[in-house]
């Protein structure tokens, strides 16, 4: 098919997705996974009163552009005011808008390599130019990004704290410290994502309005809102305002508005899901332990699994779990492509990826 009116750029990208979503892969294997670990979703599910909230909604209004309630309650949350926080389709959708407002053609950007890979999707959609430093010990690493952005005059620069795919994190004091070494001019795009997973100290320690980094937040994870697609971000009024410029104002549906309001509120039940992860991350742990294989310490919903030797081994691991109806994921960029990543999930689920891992290891070992 010849597409005679897209842009050059359109024209030289690849029709691909980031991820290759579960549902995909259930319907090449004609059936359905036993045990979904690979999204990093919340297994445990979102507040009941998020739930009757988006129930309750009713659908033939559009969502507020605005977000004006939501936005009013993240702000008191966060100890600063509404013109600090915009609401956008997951971070997903946030990270889109950001690369839109900074990033032309030829644009230095940096981020990690293997690390979220959406967000390289959004800077090669706009034609920037991506560069890359190493993993340092399973962390991504303030100093070198920081370093990297000085060399080449990055517009951007990408971290996420808790990371994804590794499930490592730095306290955030340490971040800003690093912060020293971010070149003036360069934005700190700063995923947060899993925060509420992560250890006391994880969250930057930084007033809302410091006009050297933006901060994205999400209900999909601890708050169990995936479906919902609803993300934030946090940063000074003049870089929110723009926003303005390009986002899709109608993006966010009413029920989701609804529903993110209701978690948010629902301080209990985020508690109890932080306490089911806890034990979901030590169970995975075990199974991981006894089976001969390291996991790596984790501040998110989910545990990266060392499986001690190279990519096609974690691969092979990786299919034959597959294989016998368990869902996961794994790192693509070496060396962090020696691991699989393993969901929190519930207490079937973890048992399902229990008796499945020894099978899915013979099969690996004989490959």
């Amino acid at each position: 098919m010849t597409h005679t009116r897209l842009t050059p750029l359109a024209q030289s990208l690849p029709a691909s997705v980031p991820f290759v979503g579960p549902e995909t892969q259930e319907r090449a294997r004609g059936a359905a996974f036993d045990a979904r670990l690979g999204a990093n979703e919340s297994a445990f599910g979102p507040s009941p009163r998020a739930i009757s909230a988006m129930a309750e909604t009713p659908q033939w209004m559009y969502g507020d552009p605005e977000s004006f309630d939501l936005r009013t309650a993240l702000a008191a949350h966060h100890g600063c005011t509404p013109a600090h926080i915009m609401v956008g389709e997951g971070i997903d959708g946030l990270l889109g808008y950001l690369v839109r407002l900074f990033v032309e053609a030829g644009d230095a950007v940096v981020t990690s390599a293997g690390a979220y890979p959406t967000f390289n999707y959004h800077v090669a959609g706009f034609g920037g130019t991506l560069h890359t430093v190493p993993y340092v010990n399973d962390h991504e690493d303030p100093i070198s990004l920081f370093a990297k952005a000085a060399e080449v005059d990055a517009k951007l620069v990408y971290l996420a704290n808790p990371d994804n795919p590794m499930g490592s994190h730095h306290r955030g004091a340490d971040i800003v410290k690093a912060m020293k070494a971010l070149p003036t001019g360069t934005l700190l795009v700063l995923d947060e994502a899993y925060v509420e997973c992560a250890p006391e100290g994880t969250a930057l320690p930084l007033p809302a309005d410091d006009p050297r980094v933006i901060r994205m937040r999400t209900f999909s994870k601890a708050y169990g809102l995936a479906g919902a697609r609803v993300g934030y971000a946090i940063g000074h009024p003049d870089l929110i305002e723009a926003f303005h410029k390009v986002r899709n104002h109608f993006g966010m549906n009413r029920a989701a508005q609804a529903g993110a309001l209701a978690a948010l509120k629902d301080h209990g039940y985020l508690a109890e899901v932080q306490q089911q992860i806890a034990g979901a991350r030590d169970r995975i742990t075990q199974i991981a332990l006894q089976n001969g294989l390291m996991p790596l310490p984790s501040a998110t919903n989910f545990v990266t699994i060392d499986c001690g030797k190279d990519a096609d081994f974690a691969k092979a691991v990786l299919d034959g779990l597959i294989a016998r109806g368990i869902f996961v994921r794994m790192p693509f960029v070496a060396p962090q492509n020696r691991c699989i990543r393993v969901s929190c999930g519930t207490g079937p689920m973890l048992d399902a990826f229990a008796a499945a891992l020894p099978a899915a290891l013979k099969d690996a070992e004989k490959s």
